[in-house]
Protein backbone atom coordinates (compact mmCIF):
# COMPACT_ATOMS: atom_id res chain seq x y z
CA UNK A 1 0.00 0.00 0.00
CA UNK A 2 1.34 3.36 -1.01
CA UNK A 3 0.09 5.57 1.66
CA UNK A 4 1.93 3.35 4.57
CA UNK A 5 5.04 4.34 2.98
CA UNK A 6 7.94 6.52 5.02
CA UNK A 7 10.39 8.08 3.73
CA UNK A 8 13.57 9.24 4.49
CA UNK A 9 14.62 12.83 4.21
CA UNK A 10 16.80 12.20 1.71
CA UNK A 11 14.37 10.75 -0.45
CA UNK A 12 11.88 13.38 0.29
CA UNK A 13 13.47 15.97 -0.95
CA UNK A 14 15.49 13.85 -4.07
CA UNK A 15 11.55 13.20 -5.28
CA UNK A 16 10.85 16.95 -4.14
CA UNK A 17 13.78 18.08 -6.51
CA UNK A 18 12.29 16.21 -9.50
CA UNK A 19 9.52 17.72 -9.54
CA UNK A 20 11.29 19.50 -12.28
CA UNK A 21 13.41 17.49 -14.69
CA UNK A 22 16.78 17.25 -13.04
CA UNK A 23 20.58 16.04 -13.25
CA UNK A 24 22.47 14.19 -10.51
CA UNK A 25 24.39 17.10 -9.74
CA UNK A 26 20.92 19.62 -9.43
CA UNK A 27 19.40 17.56 -6.95
CA UNK A 28 22.46 17.24 -5.01
CA UNK A 29 22.79 21.22 -4.82
CA UNK A 30 18.66 21.67 -5.09
CA UNK A 31 18.48 19.27 -1.98
CA UNK A 32 21.25 21.06 0.21
CA UNK A 33 19.67 24.29 -1.12
CA UNK A 34 16.00 23.16 -0.04
CA UNK A 35 17.39 21.21 3.54
CA UNK A 36 19.51 24.89 4.24
CA UNK A 37 22.43 22.89 4.17
CA UNK A 38 21.28 20.07 6.61
CA UNK A 39 21.01 17.30 3.98
CA UNK A 40 23.95 16.67 2.00
CA UNK A 41 24.04 13.88 -0.92
CA UNK A 42 27.34 12.56 -1.35
CA UNK A 43 27.61 11.11 -4.62
CA UNK A 44 27.28 7.36 -3.99
CA UNK A 45 23.99 7.88 -1.28
CA UNK A 46 22.61 9.46 -4.42
CA UNK A 47 22.93 7.67 -7.07
CA UNK A 48 22.08 4.66 -4.84
CA UNK A 49 18.78 6.23 -3.77
CA UNK A 50 18.04 7.09 -7.51
CA UNK A 51 18.32 3.78 -9.26
CA UNK A 52 16.13 2.74 -6.25
CA UNK A 53 13.75 4.82 -7.27
CA UNK A 54 13.88 4.20 -10.61
CA UNK A 55 13.59 0.45 -9.56
CA UNK A 56 10.22 1.28 -7.71
CA UNK A 57 8.82 3.42 -10.45
CA UNK A 58 8.95 6.29 -8.30
CA UNK A 59 11.14 8.65 -10.89
CA UNK A 60 12.19 7.75 -14.66
CA UNK A 61 15.02 8.43 -16.32
CA UNK A 62 15.32 10.60 -19.32
CA UNK A 63 16.52 9.74 -22.59
CA UNK A 64 20.64 10.65 -23.01
CA UNK A 65 21.07 13.45 -24.83
CA UNK A 66 23.91 12.48 -27.93
CA UNK A 67 27.59 13.59 -26.74
CA UNK A 68 26.48 14.04 -23.06
CA UNK A 69 27.26 12.14 -20.20
CA UNK A 70 24.44 13.94 -17.72
CA UNK A 71 21.64 11.32 -16.80
CA UNK A 72 18.47 13.95 -16.35
CA UNK A 73 15.55 12.69 -13.79
CA UNK A 74 11.91 12.92 -13.50
CA UNK A 75 9.26 11.90 -11.17
CA UNK A 76 6.44 9.86 -12.20
CA UNK A 77 2.63 10.22 -10.82
CA UNK A 78 3.29 6.94 -8.63
CA UNK A 79 6.34 9.05 -6.76
CA UNK A 80 4.20 12.08 -6.80
CA UNK A 81 1.65 10.09 -5.04
CA UNK A 82 3.94 8.94 -2.69
CA UNK A 83 5.78 12.13 -2.15
CA UNK A 84 1.78 13.70 -1.64
CA UNK A 85 1.18 11.00 0.79
CA UNK A 86 4.34 12.21 2.64
CA UNK A 87 3.23 15.60 2.65
CA UNK A 88 0.25 14.31 4.41
CA UNK A 89 2.01 12.68 7.08
CA UNK A 90 4.19 15.53 7.76
CA UNK A 91 1.47 17.96 7.79
CA UNK A 92 -0.89 15.32 10.37
CA UNK A 93 2.46 14.99 12.71
CA UNK A 94 2.94 18.98 12.61
CA UNK A 95 -0.77 19.30 13.46
CA UNK A 96 -1.05 16.88 16.66
CA UNK A 97 2.13 18.49 17.60
CA UNK A 98 0.72 22.15 17.23
CA UNK A 99 -2.63 20.61 19.22
CA UNK A 100 -0.67 19.31 22.13
CA UNK A 101 2.03 21.96 22.49
CA UNK A 102 0.22 24.59 21.12
CA UNK A 103 2.48 25.31 18.23
CA UNK A 104 4.96 27.36 20.64
CA UNK A 105 7.96 25.74 20.69
CA UNK A 106 9.66 27.98 23.76
CA UNK A 107 8.08 26.33 26.48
Amino acid sequence: MLENIVLTEATYYILLALYNPQHGYGIMQEVEEMSRGRVRLAAGTLYGALNSMVEKGWIVQLPVEDGSRKKNYQITAAGLEILNNEIERLRELVENGDAIIGGNNND
